[in-house]
C-alpha cells in the first residue's frame, strides 16, 4: 500500500484501486468537499503522472473515457480547486509521490488494462438524494425525478411557469457549463420533445450559473443524472460487418446514417461532443 497525504488530501493505492480522500485546507474546493471520499478501481484507469514544480508538483489521474459521469457530464471543464482527479504535493513529499506513480503504472501493466474508452460506468456517481441551490433555482434529483425551482433572481418568462418536475425517462441528456469571463454557465436538462434554448436564463429546464461559490456543486447533480441514463457508448455507431453486404449497399447505409446523425444533432437530441463521436465513427467505415 502506498499514501500520500498533503493539505489538500490523500491518495492511498492499495494495488487495486486509488481512494481519493479531500483534505480539509481552505483551498479545496467546494465540488471536492461535496464529492467527500472517492474510490477509482484500476480498471478505470487509463494512466498517472506526476509533475514537479519549483514550489509544489502535481499528481494528476487520467480516466479511461466513459468511465465517470462527472468526468462526461462535465467535459473536463472543472477548475482545480474542484477537480477530484488532481493533488497538489509539497517538495518534500515529491520522492513519495513519484513511488506512487510508479506503483499505479505497473499495476496498470500487470493487470493489462487498456486505455481504450468504456462501455459502462466504472464510478457510481454522487449518492442520492441530491438538492443544489445556486444562479437563478435549485435543481434536485432523487433518483427518478428531476426538479427545478426558482428564486427571485429568475427571469419573469421563465418563472411564470413555476417549478418544474422532470422524469428522468423524458431526461435525453444533461449539459454542465462554468461560467467563464463575462458568460455565464448553466445547468442544463436535454428533455424529449422540449426545444433547446440557446440561453439558459430563459430556458426552463436550465439553471443558469453566475460564477459564484456554490456553482461547481451543481456538477454533483449533473453527475448524478447522468449515472442513471443510457451510458454515452450506447449512442455510438456500432461496426458495419462489410463481409455481410455489398459495397454499395454499405455506403449507402453509412450516408443515410450520417444524415440521421446530422438531423438528431439539429434537433438537439444529440450534443456536439455525442454528434462529433458519433459521426467520426461513421466517417473512419467509408
Amino acid at each position: 500500500m502506498v499514501e500520500i497525504i498533503q493539505k489538500e488530501g490523500t491518495w492511498v493505492f492499495d494495488g487495486g484501486a486509488l481512494r481519493l480522500t479531500p483534505g480539509r485546507d481552505r483551498d479545496v474546493g467546494v465540488l471536492r468537499q461535496g464529492l467527500g471520499e472517492l474510490v477509482v478501481p484500476l480498471k478505470a484507469l487509463a494512466g498517472i503522472s506526476f509533475e514537479q514544480g519549483r514550489r509544489s508538483g502535481r499528481l494528476r489521474l487520467r480516466l479511461r473515457d466513459g468511465s465517470d459521469p462527472l468526468t462526461y457530464a462535465t467535459g473536463g471543464r472543472l477548475a482545480e480547486p474542484h477537480d477530484p482527479y488532481r493533488l497538489a504535493v509539497g517538495p518534500d513529499r515529491y520522492g513519495v509521490a513519484e513511488y506512487l506513480t510508479d506503483e499505479v503504472r505497473d499495476a496498470l501493466l500487470l493487470e493489462g488494462v487498456p486505455g481504450t474508452p468504456v462501455s459502462e460506468y466504472l464510478l457510481p456517481g454522487p449518492p442520492l438524494p441530491l438538492s443544489v441551490s445556486a444562479g437563478d433555482g435549485t435543481a434536485s434529483f432523487d433518483g427518478e425525478r428531476v426538479r427545478l425551482e426558482w428564486n427571485w433572481k429568475t427571469e419573469d418568462v421563465k418563472a411564470a411557469g413555476g417549478p418544474r418536475t422532470l422524469a428522468l425517462a423524458d431526461v435525453l441528456g444533461v449539459e454542465w457549463q462554468p461560467s467563464a469571463g463575462l458568460e455565464n454557465g448553466h445547468l442544463r436538462f436535454r428533455v424529449r420533445g422540449a426545444p433547446v434554448r440557446t440561453r439558459a436564463r430563459y430556458d426552463p429546464n436550465a439553471v443558469e450559473l453566475w460564477g459564484f461559490k456554490r456553482d461547481p456543486l451543481t456538477a454533483l447533480v449533473a453527475a448524478a443524472v447522468q449515472a442513471r441514463l443510457p451510458h454515452p457508448s450506447a449512442t455510438a455507431v456500432p461496426d458495419v460487418p462489410r463481409q455481410a453486404q455489398a459495397p454499395e449497399a454499405d455506403h449507402d447505409v453509412l450516408l443515410r446514417r450520417l444524415r440521421e446523425l446530422g438531423e438528431l444533432h439539429r434537433a438537439g437530441v444529440l450534443t456536439d461532443e455525442e454528434f462529433s463521436t458519433a459521426k467520426q465513427a461513421v466517417l473512419r467505415q467509408l
